[in-house]
């Protein structure tokens, strides 16, 4: 499932992510396939910040969620989606639809028309355009959402887009367990409007404040590396599903440098 994030700051943005994939497989011995046990295997090394050539070096990605399309992973096609691109930089928002476009096409190549029940691959694309002064982030996910959002759109308005395995995360930025409200609901027999102004009071009151407007990038890099760590060591030391593990990979993006890496494998 993966943890990866996107924090948008004044100096620039810092994209991070673990390196961890699951893969399940039903056992293929009489016994396995007789009592349907499925083996859960991870991976250590998978490459979920996703960097671009010149002349789209402003320009990079995250993702989490379903792991691979097919059996293949949203890196190793990296080399096909950027034969499609023209020799120009593209504006971000463009070259975010281009992404999703490509990565649909993959996944009907693979998958098909038949329905989908399970996650989707979600994409946080995030860069500069010529001429501006704040970076963008546009989110897509391949099958069910492919048109990309505008995240934190607003001018100079700046924040995190994060996703995946995000329960850690949650508690540390919103003060709680998402499931409160609905479990205080449960107990004391609140209406739904009271429960949405019950939790919508402890967003506001609780909610750990970031001030992100005045951040240093380096700050940011520290941020989102302290997200995922304390993901991977909460889930190392807990009795949950361990979707988070491996290397740490970090980029920044600025309007000056471009994507540059800060820590890699």
């Amino acid at each position: 499932m993966s943890l990866g994030m996107v924090v948008k700051a004044p100096e620039g943005l810092v994209l991070a992510a673990d390196s961890r994939v699951t893969v399940e497989a039903k056992r293929s011995d009489a016994e396995g396939a007789a009592s349907g046990e499925v083996m859960r295997v991870d991976y250590d090394n998978a490459v979920k910040v996703l960097s671009f050539a010149s002349p789209n070096d402003w320009v990079g990605a995250g993702t989490y969620g379903l792991a691979a399309i097919g059996a293949r992973t949203p890196h190793s096609f990296l080399p096909e989606f950027e034969s499609t691109l023209p020799a120009t930089r593209l504006p971000l928002q463009e070259f975010a639809e281009r992404m999703s476009a490509f990565f649909a096409e993959q996944w009907q190549a693979t998958q098909g028309p038949k329905p989908w029940s399970g996650p989707d691959i979600t994409f946080v694309v995030a860069g500069f355009d010529e001429g501006t002064p704040y970076g963008r982030v546009f989110l897509f996910e391949i099958p069910r959402s492919p048109v990309p959002v505008e995240q934190n759109a607003e001018p100079g308005e700046f924040g995190i887009t994060f996703g995946g395995q995000h329960d850690v995360v949650d508690r540390l930025l919103g003060g709680f367990d998402p499931r409160l409200p609905a479990l205080l609901a449960s107990e004391f027999g609140l209406t739904p409007e009271r429960t949405q102004e019950l939790a919508g009071r402890l967003a506001t009151e609780l909610q750990w404040q970031l001030p992100l407007p005045a951040m240093p990038l380096q700050d940011c890099v520290d941020l989102a590396v302290f997200f995922v760590r304390t993901t991977i060591a909460a889930q190392r030391l807990a009795i949950m599903h361990r979707g988070c593990g491996g290397p740490v990979d970090v980029a920044t993006i600025t309007r000056r440098n471009g994507l540059e890496w800060v820590q890699r494998k």
